[in-house]
């Protein structure tokens, strides 16, 4: 077998969350370009459609876009059906949608934003996790990618709530790699500081001083998200399961 028969990904089904944007974005033409056919989801389904569209012209690859709020049960029961309704089955699931909104102060947390925060990054991931990964195991396999941060490793003030759910998916990620195994496998990145969209909003001086103590000096682009991606989706990481894998270029807080 040529090393590069590994990572190929020809005529199995990826579901992405948080796909339409940022790191989901680059994951979903990674995946699409690597041979899978991609379900691509997040709250905007114009934006799902869009990207969908560039897919299938891109890569020729099937691609199915779905409206959903990874925090609500309903909706990620529906994802999940949509899924198996149009492909049959799922081979490669990653739970990459997230949110980490902005307050001014711990003290000013609501139980709202709480609620709001750990829907989206802990109780969807692991919901979603639950049902198909229940459903792979009986059919036989798959792989399934759930996407933390460094915040879980290094917490800070200003991100109390989304640390706290992230350190929640690393703590998921073991637990289902057991409830799952062998059959199915489950990993999880844990990204550093990469320039997404969201970076728009940065002090990039400030940024940039920062990174001066990252071991690479930068923060990542989000096509380099993708290689990761491809090694814990595909048979390349056959004996990789429960493992934490960063991808922050020697991030130090």
């Amino acid at each position: 077998m040529r090393i590069g028969d590994s990572f190929d990904l020809t005529d199995r089904v990826a579901v992405v969350t948080g796909g339409s944007r940022g790191l989901g974005r680059e994951m979903v033409l990674g995946l699409a370009a690597a041979g899978a056919d991609v379900v691509i989801a997040s709250r905007k389904l114009d934006a799902c459609e869009a990207l969908a569209a560039e897919v299938r012209e891109a890569t020729g690859r099937r691609a199915l876009p779905v409206a959903c709020h990874v925090g609500r049960w309903d909706e990620v029961e529906a994802l999940a059906g949509a899924a198996y309704a149009e492909f049959g089955r799922v081979d490669v699931l990653v739970n990459n949608a997230g949110m980490s909104p902005v307050y001014p102060d711990v003290s000013a947390i609501t139980e709202e934003l709480w609620d709001k925060v750990l829907d989206v990054n802990l109780k969807g991931p692991f919901r979603l996790t639950a049902i198909v990964g229940e459903r792979m195991r009986r059919d036989g396999g798959g792989s399934i990618v759930n996407v933390s941060s460094v915040a879980a490793l290094h917490p800070h003030p200003e991100v109390v709530p989304y640390a706290a759910a992230k350190a929640g998916v690393n703590a998921i990620t073991e637990a289902f790699a057991h409830a799952f195994g062998p059959a199915v496998r489950v990993n999880c990145i844990v990204p550093g500081a990469f320039l997404t969209d969201i970076s728009e909003a940065w002090d990039m001086d400030a940024f940039e001083r920062q990174a001066q103590g990252f071991a690479l000096r930068r923060g990542g682009e989000p096509r380099e998200i993708v290689g990761t991606l491809l090694y814990l989706a595909s048979d390349a990481s056959s004996y990789t399961t429960g493992a934490l894998l960063r991808v922050d270029g020697g991030y130090r807080p």
